[in-house]
């Protein structure tokens, strides 16, 4: 094993990876840039029935759209390739004949008939069936059958497969990073299988065989493999290399009550729970991705990072470069973390505000060429700046600042009738008329002189700026009203403000 940090993230490509996957990948690519290691991206597809096409693109277009690129991996090869299981097929067979050969595993010749039957029979004696020590060698195996029995079965070609030989009366003594120490009694192990007779390794022979081809340091991954921790570090022990060290991550959960976060969830509550888009080839269906939804990747990473670990501070704002420096595994928490989708954007509003407006004004370009709305660059960004601190997404932009761009074409009833008096209409008149003698449009000016206005009327302040607002925005709502109205310049005020007194 190399004294380098080596760490990998190693998804089946049976589908979209899901949010509890790109956090995996997260803290294996934090723990690696703490240390100054390497992160590895290995394609787990040795379950070829459930191999689904885009899978694989999909997660790597995932990673870098998080900013988590893997440093090596399929397409970038470093000498531990290759990154797919099915084109490293050749290799797991001899390791699995090593284990038999060294006496830890055997050839198992039972058909499922044959395991169904044992198992119904146990049932029907209140029992469960494990294939394992106090059985073995009453079944159809290596361990039972003589020398030539089992020679003459693999000859006629007999389907089998591989068993791991568990060991009987052992504590095992294993040690987690986050979890800690633990004991496990061998005794209620079972024999699992490690190479299927269709000649392909499970999961657990060929990601222990894997890792340690490849020098992994730490295998960080989820709590679903917490089970088969006695089986990998026997396997480490069996084939007589030393183990990496393992850190198992809690459960993301869901926003309310138990269980696992699914898309179930998402679908239920309107939120994504898949980094992108996802489109099912086979059924066509879409679902929704953070990034078409408006999310920026740093506000995703930012609010992934805290669901299950925290600095020890009460800061929750951290770039990829500050997440890199805080990050160790002994702080990630045992327990599950509770998904929240109003935490999700509260980390998106924040970076909303955070965003440069060069950046901003460049993608709500974008939602004004659907509106088929022209407008000037530096104008844009100078809107984008003001409106900004209400907006949660880009597409928010629209609905906080429209009036900014197109006359309002109607007055929302409530707001109207709050605003509009019997006598407003000739007020606003004479607004229009004194407007149109003011040369100099700026805020400041325009706050100074028509508040001398309205105190000259001997009216109250809200008798003016409300129905102003109504005039200018269509609804009482928007940033101040003096920048509004220099923003749209004095023809496009005085325009408006006719245009609300002929219509209300």
């Amino acid at each position: 094993m190399s004294s380098k940090v080596r760490v990998r993230f190693a998804p089946s490509p049976t589908g979209p990876l899901h949010i509890g996957g790109v956090r995996t990948a997260l803290y294996n690519y934090l723990f690696a840039k703490k240390h100054g290691g390497d992160f590895v991206l290995r394609i787990e597809d040795t379950d070829q029935n459930r191999y689904v096409e885009g899978a694989e693109d999909y997660i790597i277009e995932s990673l870098n759209w998080c900013g988590i690129p893997y440093d090596e991996g399929p397409g970038k090869e470093k000498g531990y390739g290759p990154y797919r299981q099915s084109e490293r097929k050749d290799k797991y067979r001899e390791y699995a004949e090593k284990l038999i050969a060294s006496g830890n595993a055997y050839y198992a010749f039972d058909t499922a008939d044959e395991l169904d039957a044992h198992r119904k029979e146990h049932e029907e004696n209140g029992k469960t069936f494990i294939y394992n020590w106090h059985n073995r060698e009453k079944l159809k195996n290596s361990l039972s059958l003589s020398q030539e029995e089992v020679q003459k079965n693999i000859d006629d070609e007999e389907p089998y497969v591989i068993r791991f030989k568990s060991p009987q009366d052992e504590t095992l003594h294993l040690k987690d990073v986050i979890r800690g120490e633990m004991e496990i009694d061998t005794n209620i192990l079972d024999d699992k299988v490690l190479f299927k007779s269709d000649g392909m390794p499970t999961y657990h022979l060929a990601n222990i065989v894997d890792d340690h081809l490849m020098e992994i340091s730490h295998v960080i991954r989820g709590e679903e493999w917490l089970p088969s921790l006695a089986l990998h570090y026997m396997l480490y022990r069996a084939f007589g290399w030393d183990a990496p060290e393992f850190a198992h991550l809690p459960l993301i959960m869901k926003p309310q009550g138990k269980g696992k976060l699914s898309k179930r969830d998402g679908d239920k509550m309107g939120f994504p729970v898949f980094p992108l888009e996802w489109k099912d080839p086979k059924s066509g269906d879409i679902s929704a991705g953070y990034r078409e939804d408006g999310y920026f990747p740093e506000a995703v990473v930012n609010m992934l990072a805290f669901l299950g670990w925290n600095p020890g501070t009460e800061e929750e704002f951290f770039s990829l470069e500050e997440l890199t420096k805080n990050f160790e595994l002994e702080r990630v928490h045992k327990g599950g973390a509770k998904f929240d989708p109003e935490k999700t954007k509260w980390f998106q509003q924040h970076y909303m505000q955070e965003k440069d407006n060069e950046i901003l004004a460049d993608k709500f370009e974008k939602v004004l060429e659907e509106k088929e709305v022209s407008a000037e660059r530096n104008y844009v960004k100078e809107v984008v700046a003001l409106i900004k601190e209400r907006a949660v997404f880009v597409e928010d932009l629209w609905n906080q600042g429209y009036f900014f761009f197109v006359a309002p074409t109607s007055f929302d009833p409530k707001d109207s009738k709050k605003a509009w008096k019997e006598d407003t209409g000739e007020l606003m008149t004479e607004l229009h008329d004194f407007l149109e003698d003011v040369d100099d449009f700026k805020a400041e000016n325009l706050q100074e002189t028509v508040k001398g206005w309205i105190k000259s009327k001997e009216v109250g302040f809200g008798k003016v700026m409300m129905p102003l607002r109504i005039a200018l925005v269509g609804a009482l709502q928007g940033p101040d009203l003096y920048k509004i109205a220099e923003f749209i310049g004095k023809e496009e005020t005085l325009k408006r403000i006719k245009t609300a007194v002929d219509t209300l």
